[in-house]
This record gives C-alpha cells, structure tokens and sequence, in this order.
C-alpha cells in the first residue's frame, strides 16, 4: 500500500504521512509551535459576518 504524501501546513515541505513522523502533519517541531503561536496569539479566526442594516445582536437588545 502506498503512503499517502502531503504537505506540511507551515512551510509547504512534502511529507510523507506515517506514525514514524511524531509532528505530522507537520514536517517539524519547530513548524509545529509556530502553527500552536498563531493559535495562541488569535492570528486564525472566522470572519464575523457583518450586520444588516436595523439588526441587533441579541448582546445588543436590552
């Protein structure tokens, strides 16, 4: 059977995809934490949708 190949997420290197690479589907630890900094500093987040003129948030209503 084949292993499947792809590419680590941070730095693009093709990896294959197998228990021997303790980091996958990262490449290496170092591509690893840099993903886990940007998690922790928010740098990944969902656009908010934007309002629609005249509508509130539940938040908003009182």
């Amino acid at each position: 059977m084949k292993q499947p190949v792809v590419n680590c997420p941070q730095c693009g290197k093709i990896i294959i995809w197998n228990s021997a690479n303790r980091y996958r589907p990262f490449c290496s630890e170092r591509c690893k934490m840099i993903d886990l900094g940007q998690w922790a500093t928010e740098s990944y987040r969902i656009p908010e949708s934007e309002k629609q003129e005249g509508e509130t948030l539940k938040k908003d209503e009182k």
